[in-house]
């Protein structure tokens, strides 16, 4: 999906009470967001869940971006240590232009303004990577990043809302395990959690190619069915107020 873009890959834009926060850009981050008239220098964090590239290449870009070019030092930058450490993703010169870096930690919690997040727990993937909890003084919701499923996976994610990275449509064979390792979610996975949390609404995103041939606004709807929990399928310039889980009931 990276290198095709049939869907973008530019991450999550968040607005909580006025404070806005990116998360995970990757590549086409800064034209996306032009596109839809976001404003970088309005941003007040940049959170990182991993250096992976389809996640963080226009990471330097949009730190440049939020603090005008580098010429008003601004916002807060948060990321495994392992993004800034041997073959770091954030450039030494970035680093100088944000207020401060945070290093993401299994179990920590940060605040940005009046708004706090957790990384409750280190997800199975081949660099080191965080699933993030937020709450606002109204809701609490979850971003479940990219991992292999694993058992406790569940236990840590509660809220109203998950957001789900789901890559794939069918869980990989053993072979195909062996001949390339990729940890991320599945169909089956995403049923099981959301069946095991529970949450008002649930979003699907971050599709891999047999995710995008299935149709996801199809695959999110039998899920709907299945779950009894609301799932929608992610579209990019997708907006969602998180109003609607004052309505929410169970899927239709």
């Amino acid at each position: 999906m990276m290198y095709n873009q049939f869907l973008a890959t530019g991450g999550l834009w968040l607005n909580l009470n006025g404070t806005e926060i990116l998360l995970d850009p990757g590549p086409g981050t800064i034209v996306q967001a032009t596109k839809r008239k976001l404003r970088a220098d309005k941003l007040s964090a940049i959170i990182l869940s991993h250096r992976h590239l389809d996640h963080s290449a226009d990471i330097n870009i949009m730190v440049e971006a939020m603090t005008q070019g580098g010429f008003k030092r601004h916002g807060h930058l948060f990321a495994p240590a392992d993004a800034l450490e041997t073959e770091p993703v954030i450039f030494s010169y970035i680093r100088e232009l944000v207020d401060d870096i945070e290093i993401l930690e299994e179990g920590k919690s940060y605040s940005i303004g009046d708004i706090s997040f957790t990384t409750p727990v280190r997800h199975i993937h081949p660099v080191e990577t965080y699933g993030l909890v937020f709450r606002t003084t109204e809701h609490t919701f979850s971003h479940i990043t990219d991992t292999r499923y694993f058992d406790s996976l569940c236990q840590h994610y509660g809220g109203e809302l998950l957001i789900l990275n789901v890559v794939f449509l069918k869980p990989r064979s053993p072979d195909e395990q062996l001949l390339m390792p990729v940890d991320h979610l599945s169909v089956p996975d995403a049923e099981h959690i959301i069946t095991e949390l529970k949450p008002k609404i649930a979003i699907l995103t971050h599709f891999g190619m047999t995710m995008w041939q299935a149709k996801p606004w199809e695959v999110a709807q039998r899920l709907s069915q299945n779950t009894g929990v609301k799932v929608i399928a992610a579209r990019d310039g997708m907006k969602f107020d998180l109003s609607q889980l004052n309505e929410s009931g169970e899927a239709n």
